[in-house]
Formats: C-alpha cells, sequence, structure tokens
C-alpha cells in the first residue's frame, strides 16, 4: 500500500505476524503497536482483534484495563512529575502549573497541540530524596523549581531546533 494509512497497516501486519496472530499474544502484540505509534489507535485496535479473531471489545477491555496503556497520542517528550508526599510538600504543584502554562496544558488536556510535549503526573516516582522530581524522556531532574523547569523545557525546545 502507498498512503499513509496503509503504511500504518503494513507495520501492524508485521508485528502481527512475528506473534502468529495468537489471541494469547494480544498484550506483546499491543505493546509493540503502542510503542510504534506512541499510542493505540482506535482504528488498529479493531483490525488488531479481526486479524487474531476476537473481538473488538476483548482487545479494547485489554487496552483500557492496563494502565501502561493509552488510547490517546502522547507527545515526542513525556514529561512527568511526582505528585507523591515528599514531592507535593515541596511544591510539585507549583510545577505542575508550570509546565501546564509553558506548554499550553490543563488537566483536560495532557498533550500538546504539536504532538511535541506530554504532560503525566504520577504518584511516585522512588527519587524521595531528591524532590520535586521530574522525569523528562526518561531522565531523572531533582530539586527541581519553576525557573529550572522553564530552563528544561527550553533545552528541550532548543534540541529540536538543532535536530531539525
Amino acid at each position: 500500500m502507498s498512503n499513509a494509512f496503509g503504511a500504518k497497516f503494513d507495520k501492524v501486519c508485521e508485528i502481527l505476524d512475528r506473534y502468529e496472530k495468537r489471541p494469547t499474544n494480544l498484550i506483546p502484540i499491543l505493546q509493540e503497536i503502542q510503542e510504534e505509534y506512541s499510542y493505540l489507535p482506535e482504528d488498529v485496535m479493531t483490525y488488531v482483534a479481526t486479524a487474531i479473531g476476537t473481538s473488538p471489545g476483548s482487545v479494547f477491555g485489554v487496552a483500557t484495563f492496563y494502565s501502561h496503556f493509552t488510547l490517546t497520542p502522547k507527545g515526542k517528550h513525556v514529561i512527568r512529575v511526582c505528585d507523591g508526599t515528599a514531592c507535593h510538600v515541596r511544591k510539585s504543584a507549583e510545577i505542575i502549573k508550570t509546565l501546564e502554562a509553558e506548554l499550553n496544558l490543563n488537566a483536560e488536556k495532557k498533550t500538546s497541540s504539536d504532538l511535541m510535549f506530554t504532560l503525566e503526573t504520577v504518584a511516585c516516582l522512588g527519587a524521595c530524596g531528591l524532590a520535586p522530581v521530574v522525569v523528562a524522556d526518561d531522565e531523572v531532574h531533582g530539586a527541581m523549581t519553576k525557573e529550572k523547569t522553564i530552563e528544561l523545557i527550553k533545552s528541550i525546545r532548543e534540541g529540536e531546533v538543532a535536530h531539525a
């Protein structure tokens, strides 16, 4: 297939073939699809259901049961802010508000319109001694302040411009 839609399904077909289209392999199939697309598109999940011989409801059930699956696109850069007890008392809420303002996000809108950033709040990152903690693209940043947070976003944006 030559169009982008077809290319999407070509990759899904490769993943399905690797797992022999077995319903028992649904979770690793979905994990690879999410790794490829950064989320689980509805049309792809319906296609997977048909390909492995199960109902779309079963596939959606698995995708919505496990918290590591997402049904909405994530940004290229995922920013996680810890709001556990240690981080919260050290003002992680200010960090979250700063990021929302910098990225034009809010409680309902977690991914920027340009799909560059996704902001997630997590209960604990296990780095309480570094509170408040922000993880940007799997890199831990401790003792964050509003100013450090703005610098972090600026640095990520500059990196994008340099690689463009």
